[in-house]
């Protein structure tokens, strides 16, 4: 196994380590509103990209 795949495919234990991490940061509380704002954030760049595609489209 290189450094490289490690990184890239977290196993079950890497996973549960980084919940608990974000869990002792944040709390059980504010982690819903952490994942609304990610959320409409993704939808916004999801948007903003179909917008971009659209106005090339109507260059071209």
């Amino acid at each position: 196994m290189t450094a490289v795949h490690i990184f890239l495919a977290p196993g079950p234990w890497q996973i549960a380590i980084i919940v608990l991490v974000v869990l002792l940061l944040f709390g059980g509380k504010k982690i819903p509103e952490l994942m609304r704002g990610l959320g409409s954030g993704i939808k916004e760049f999801k948007d903003a990209s179909k917008e971009d595609e659209k106005i090339e489209e109507n260059n071209d």
